[in-house]
């Protein structure tokens, strides 16, 4: 799979479909298999998507590192992995996003999907720009803690 980046523009219709970037599913999925990304919700009042793959190891690593036992794994258990559905894009290109997923992440009509390496993130254009507004500071002090990496 390639590196997904890139962000992307799109509506989402009256019925919850939005039309996936032909460049992400041209770089996920090949003519001969089903087109099917889980959805989830993710910890900013985004939607996470992940390949079946992808999905599958990330959610086998923290299946076998989390104790029901656990309230703080419950927690992440309870809002990552439960709400996870598989979505198959219809052939016009579009990913039908389930009502409880719309909702978590207030989709109305105007969204934003990120390319974000091995996942992408889901977002209501107006929440993002909250989001990246109130986390400016944040980011500045994240880049900072970059800073022994090297070019």
């Amino acid at each position: 799979m390639e590196l997904l980046t890139g962000e992307y523009r799109n509506t989402l219709d009256e019925k919850g479909r939005i039309l996936f970037p032909s460049k992400l599913r041209n770089e996920l999925f090949t003519e001969t298999e089903k087109s099917i990304l889980i959805v989830t919700q993710s910890f900013d009042r985004c939607l996470w998507l992940y390949t079946l793959d992808e999905w599958k190891n990330l959610s086998s690593k923290i299946m076998e590192t989390a104790s029901p036992f656990s309230r703080q794994n419950r927690l992440v258990l309870r809002t990552l992995i439960a709400p996870a559905q598989e979505v198959e894009l219809d052939k016009s290109g579009r990913l039908s996003i389930p009502q409880s997923l719309r909702e978590y992440a207030n989709l109305t009509k105007e969204c934003v999907i990120l390319g974000i390496n091995r996942y992408m993130e889901l977002w209501d254009t107006q929440t993002y720009a909250e989001y990246l507004n109130e986390n400016d500071e944040n980011l500045k002090d994240a880049a900072e803690d970059l800073r022994s990496i090297s070019l």
